[in-house]
C-alpha cells in the first residue's frame, strides 16, 4: 500500500513537472502588437531573447526610417526588432527594442501580464521611469 501510494505521488509530481513551462520561456511565440499593424514572434537564441516581424498589415513595406542607410531599401518583414533580452526572473531585460515607425531604437524592459496574454513593452532613453509602454497580446 505504501508503495502504491509512494508511485501515485511520484507520477503526480513528474506530470506536473513534465507540464509546467520553465518561466523565462512563457514570452516565446507570436505576439500581436498595440497597434494591430503586425504580429512579433519571439523566439530564443542561447540564452536571450529575440523578436522579429513575422507579419505585417503593409507587406512589402521597406525600412525608410532606418538611420543607418544600407538598411534602408530591407523589407520590414522579418527584420529583428527585439534583441539581446536576458529573463531576471520576473521580466526580460537589458535588451533593446527598434520602432520602425521612428527609424529608432530604445533600451527595454519586457514584462508578462494577464496570466500569459500581454505582454508590456516599456521602451526608455536612460531610465525606464521616463520612457514609454506598450502593450501586444496573443494572437
Amino acid at each position: 500500500m505504501k508503495n502504491a501510494i509512494l508511485l501515485l505521488l511520484f507520477n503526480c509530481l513528474f506530470v506536473t513537472i513534465s507540464l509546467a513551462e520553465p518561466p523565462s520561456d512563457v514570452i516565446l511565440g507570436d505576439w500581436i502588437s498595440q497597434q494591430k499593424d503586425g504580429k512579433i514572434t519571439i523566439y530564443k537564441q542561447g540564452d536571450k531573447f529575440y523578436g522579429k516581424i513575422s507579419w505585417s498589415k503593409t507587406p512589402g513595406k521597406k525600412d525608410t526610417k532606418n538611420p543607418n542607410e544600407a538598411l534602408k531599401s530591407r523589407d520590414l518583414l522579418g527584420a529583428v526588432i527585439l534583441k539581446d533580452f536576458s529573463f531576471t526572473g520576473s521580466a526580460w531585460e537589458n535588451g533593446t527594442i527598434y520602432d520602425p515607425h521612428s527609424g529608432k531604437t530604445y533600451d527595454c524592459i519586457l514584462k508578462i501580464k494577464d496570466n500569459n496574454k500581454t505582454l508590456d513593452i516599456r521602451g526608455f532613453v536612460g531610465v525606464a521611469m521616463f520612457g514609454r509602454t506598450s502593450t501586444w497580446t496573443r494572437p
